[in-house]
This record gives C-alpha cells, sequence and structure tokens, in this order.
C-alpha cells in the first residue's frame, strides 16, 4: 500500500510529466519531439518517492497481533537448532532494496557471532526459491527456513527484520537493524546491542521507538491476509 504523501507526491510531480513523455513518443504526427529537461524530473521525482517509501514507517497489517518481548516462540519448524545456543532470524525478502542493502551488516554479524548463536535466514516472497539460491546470494552456508508462520509469530510485518529468540525459546529482541538503511551508523546498531544484551543477559536493555518501529518493505503474506 503506497502511503498518503507518496500518492500526493506522484499525483503532483511524476504523473503529469509521465503522461507528457508518453504523449512525445505517441504522437505520430511528428517524431521530431525530443526529451526534455522536464524528463529528468521523472527520474529525480522516482527516486525521491522510493527514498520517501523506505524512509516511512512500514504499515501495520489490518489484522496485526502485538507480539511482546519474553513471549514463547517456537524455532522453524523445517530447521534444528542448537537448543544451548540463542537464535538469531534474520527476515529477507530477495527482491526487497532494503534487504539487499542489509545483506553485508547481516554477514558482519554472523561471522562475529557465528560460535556463540545459532543464525538463520527466513524468507519470505511470492516467488520460489532454493536454500542454495539464497546462499549463494549471501556467499556463505548459513540456515535458510522458509516457514513464513514465523514472522507472524515473532510480530515481523517488513523486511529486513531480526528477531533474536534465548535459549529458553523467548523472544528478546524484534526489530531494525539500524537507523540507516544502509547500517552504516554504529551508534544505532540496534541488532548488534541486542546481540550483546543477550549473550551478557541483560534483561534491563530498552530501545527506542526506531529500533522497534518497523521500516522497509511490507511482507507479502501481511498484504495477502
Amino acid at each position: 500500500m503506497i502511503d498518503l504523501c507518496q500518492r500526493i507526491a506522484y499525483s503532483n510531480v511524476a504523473h503529469p510529466i509521465l503522461n507528457e513523455y508518453q504523449r512525445s513518443f505517441t504522437d505520430k504526427k511528428d517524431f521530431s519531439v525530443q526529451p526534455t529537461g522536464n524528463y529528468f524530473i521523472v527520474i529525480i521525482a522516482f527516486f525521491w518517492l522510493q527514498e520517501l517509501r523506505y524512509n516511512l514507517p512500514t504499515p501495520l497489517p489490518a489484522k496485526y497481533q502485538v507480539v511482546y518481548t519474553g513471549e514463547s516462540i517456537r524455532a522453524p519448524a523445517d530447521l534444528k537448532t542448537d537448543p544451548s545456543k540463542p537464535v538469531f532470524l534474520h527476515f529477507f525478502n530477495p527482491d526487497c532494496p532494503c534487504s539487499k542493502f542489509n545483506i553485508k551488516h547481516f554477514k558482519e554479524l554472523q561471522k562475529k557471532y557465528e560460535s556463540t548463536m545459532d543464525f538463520v535466514i527466513v524468507v519470505i516472497s511470492d516467488k520460489i526459491f532454493t536454500s542454495e539460491q539464497i546462499q549463494k546470494r549471501f556467499d556463505t552456508p548459513v540456515a535458510i527456513s522458509f516457514d513464513t508462520s514465523i514472522a507472524r509469530a515473532c510480530g515481523v510485518y517488513s523486511t529486513p527484520q531480526a528477531a533474536l529468540i534465548d535459549r529458553n525459546n523467548h523472544l528478546y529482541y524484534r526489530g531494525n537493524y539500524n537507523k540507516s538503511r544502509y547500517c552504516t551508523d554504529k551508534k544505532t546498531n540496534y541488532a548488534e546491542l541486542a546481540i550483546e544484551g543477550l549473550l551478557h543477559n541483560n534483561r534491563q536493555l530498552v530501545f527506542s521507538p526506531e529500533a522497534l518501529e518497523a521500516y522497509g518493505c511490507e511482507l507479502s503474506i501481511n498484504k495477502n491476509s
């Protein structure tokens, strides 16, 4: 669902220009029409709308049910994880731009903490992928799950999102990786802060709304529900 601000921006800026562009190439009477500087506004408007889209919170699904930290979470049905380790769930949509920007940061976290917790990529997409295809994108033999029900169980409704499950199968954290889409702001490495808090058994760790309010691509399973 496109946000109201996006619809207004599109109707006032991009839509009229796109119509003009289309007319210029469908006018059979004059093939000498050349694109003007206005058409560059279309490109600028497109990228601006994309930035706006992913810098706004992801809309809550109509039937969304809040899942609180401390609630019991079952492990993905198609995986066997080490019961002595916490589990880091990475919710990933291969077609989501934000998920693509996030791959490098996820790999850094996995490399740093893989000896102390299990990492699992939960793939959520309308398309069909194999585990090998996803592992190739991440260039790592990380565990892959296609059990989309785990997203609802963790309260996840966008990608990329992280969820940490402690050794007793309780939700410790569910939220964003970073304030920056490219995960470059070290002060807001929310997912890493959550990992450190869980490993040090810090039950008093409090996150800001920026860490917990979802940003990114809405899950297709929410749109279809």
